[in-house]
């Protein structure tokens, strides 16, 4: 069953892509995650944040960023005030801090929607993925290249296979929503 194999990578892939999408949310407190998409322009070229210097948590509510080359310190202040993560940095010359404030009740809720939507999502694409699965294996069973009692084995496993992964879905969507709603 190499084919099942390859479907199962799908799936992973798609629980890979949901955990790096979860991770750039902003949880009340400071995570360098959310800087991975944030781009600066050094020497004409966007480079990632995270790549233009050290990025640390000293404690628990702050970012501190510090550019191995302070003469682009305005340009990563830019370059965050531009991206969507809503933190104001502060810019003392040397370095750039990000506070993070606490969360409020209602933005609690709204991140929790978010978390909800970015789930479901990924429940979608493991299904679509089961569906490609089931469509590619009866056609094998068309062209006589497996049996009827094995394309009903194959259906029963790559539906456990499907089960496996949306609780790995709804497992990481409950880890993540109970670090936004705590406080």
């Amino acid at each position: 069953m190499a084919e099942l194999k390859n479907f199962e990578e799908k799936m992973n892939k798609s629980v890979s892509v949901l955990e790096a999408d979860l991770a750039t949310l902003r949880a009340g407190r400071a995570n360098p995650a959310i800087l991975n998409k944030v781009s600066v322009e050094y020497y004409g070229v966007a480079t990632p944040l995270p790549q233009i210097g050290n990025v640390s948590v000293p404690d628990p509510r702050t970012i501190l960023i510090q550019p191995w080359d302070a003469s682009i310190l305005g340009e990563v202040e830019k370059a965050i005030q531009k991206s969507d993560i809503g933190i104001n940095p502060t810019n003392d010359g040397k370095a750039i801090r990000l506070s993070f404030p606490p969360l409020t009740e209602e933005r609690r809720k709204e991140i929790a929607k978010t978390i909800k939507s970015k789930c479901e999502d990924s429940k979608v694409a493991i299904r679509s993925i089961r569906r490609d699965a089931i469509e590619s294996f009866k056609t094998a069973k068309k062209n006589n290249e497996i049996t009827e009692d094995d394309l009903k084995g194959i259906e029963k496993d790559v539906q456990t296979l499907t089960d496996k992964f949306i609780k790995k879905i709804d497992d990481v969507c409950a880890a993540k929503e109970k670090e936004i709603m705590e406080i």
